[in-house]
């Protein structure tokens, strides 16, 4: 049975809250609200487009975890918070190393630099259940 998809109400709420609750939790920092949001439009876009796989179909489940997750990381500065804020870093200056011109001789390294970072991220969501992306 194919996926069925919300309806678009229900996503955009989902989106909306997801970004007041990421901006809460990395407390509206300049570099950090920025690499949030565009994490946040680009997930949006590219599930909307092609959800065929099964991590990027809606999960009310999963929002609503990851919302209470980015919730406790808005209340204090513990694990959470930290959590969020390094997240917010590394997609800051991944972004940041992508708009910069590559020599040859590094090209692959940087091309495979985040690898396991990505792979930790998926086995947080995994353990979790949480949407992190």
């Amino acid at each position: 049975m194919p996926p069925t998809h919300p309806p678009p109400t229900e996503l955009l709420h989902a989106y909306r809250h997801l970004l007041q609750h990421a901006l809460r939790a990395c407390r509206y920092a300049k570099p950090a609200r920025f690499a949030l949001r565009d994490r946040l439009r680009n997930a949006f876009r590219s599930s909307s487009s092609s959800s065929s796989s099964s991590s990027e179909v809606y999960n009310p489940d999963r929002i609503q975890r990851t919302l209470d997750f980015l919730a406790s990381a808005a209340e204090s500065k513990g694990l959470e918070y930290r959590v969020v804020k390094n997240l917010a870093h590394v997609w800051w200056e991944r972004e940041k190393l992508g708009r910069m011109p590559m020599r040859a001789d590094i090209h692959e390294f940087r091309r495979h630099a985040h690898d396991e970072f990505d792979r930790t991220i998926g086995r947080l969501n995994e353990s979790m259940g949480l949407c992190i992306k």
